[in-house]
């Protein structure tokens, strides 16, 4: 059998394009026609034999090859870039890329994040996703480490635990429940609450909780992100099911829910991706930084 050559040209059109998903934003990056893009994906798909993305509906994604296919890109690009400048005798730190939620960087990261990029001569880049793109983001190169909340280990990547985090009621100090010192499900009949919309996961794990204890909640809005959230709490509109790391804003408490799972958060990366010296610092710090946190 004969390994296909790979063309770099079209490998790294293929990177610009996986960070985008979107042929004309990929070929405004590039300074390249949008027709132009689209050929040199399928050039690289059809020489590789494989399938590098596929549509929903208006949407596109890539598939499982498509992102290690990007994996790859990336990993190739970064080391080509990191050799010729020790050729040069240009030996400063590279870029490493972090991808999180803005909940993950105001509430778990912050402290840890101001110390790294304040001493780190490495440049950093901050990706801010939700959990299903934190890992798709890592899985695809675009991060090389990513912190998110997630339930079962994955194949493809490595994962270190930052948390075990509970699940709390926040109120405003002068809620009926807020004399508790924690607070039920069905506590929750009838209570007002500010809730992420009917799509996100946490609404979702939510929903079937109440459900499953025939509690029947109001929401009193929507709002997604923990500040929000918060904001809105503070201002009494209701209570908010959030996460026990998050800061309260004045006048708002939070109490434990026991009947909700806690939330592992855990520092991920791809299981054969390279391990740069800035990658590996930065892991160190944020480990660091979630191991006094807990403390």
């Amino acid at each position: 059998m004969v390994t296909p050559a790979l063309d770099f040209d079209l490998l790294r059109t293929f990177a610009v394009f996986a960070a985008q998903l979107n042929f004309t934003r990929a070929a405004a990056l590039l300074h390249l026609s949008q027709p132009a893009v689209h050929a040199q994906v399928a050039r690289l798909g059809e020489s590789l034999g494989v399938a590098l993305y596929q549509r929903h509906g208006r949407a596109l994604a890539l598939t499982d090859d498509g992102r290690r296919v990007a994996a790859f890109a990336r990993e190739t690009s970064e080391r080509t870039e990191a050799f010729v400048a020790a050729l040069r005798g240009d030996e400063a730190p590279r870029p490493v890329c972090l991808c999180a939620g803005a909940g993950s960087y105001v509430h778990l990261l912050g402290e840890t994040l101001r110390g790294w990029i304040a001493g780190s001569a490495a440049p950093t880049r901050l990706l801010t996703r939700d959990r299903e793109g934190t890992l798709e983001a890592v899985r695809s190169g675009e991060a090389h480490l990513g912190v998110a909340p997630i339930e079962a280990r994955r194949a493809d990547l490595s994962a270190e635990v930052l948390g075990v985090i509970p699940q709390v009621l926040a109120m405003p100090a002068a809620h009926p429940l807020a004399g508790r010192r924690s607070v039920r499900l069905r506590d929750l009949d009838g209570v007002r609450l500010v809730a992420p919309s009917p799509d996100r996961p946490h609404r979702q794990a939510l929903d079937a909780a109440l459900a499953a204890g025939g509690t029947r909640a109001e929401v009193a809005v929507e709002a997604n992100g923990w500040e929000l959230a918060l904001r809105f709490v503070e201002l009494g509109v209701g209570a908010a099911v959030v996460s026990g790391f998050c800061r309260l804003p004045p006048g708002v408490v939070a109490r434990p829910m026991p009947e909700l799972p806690a939330k592992t958060y855990h520092l991920v990366r791809r299981r054969k991706g390279a391990r740069r010296p800035e990658q590996e610092a930065l892991r160190r710090a944020l480990l660091a930084g979630c191991a006094t946190w807990r403390r």
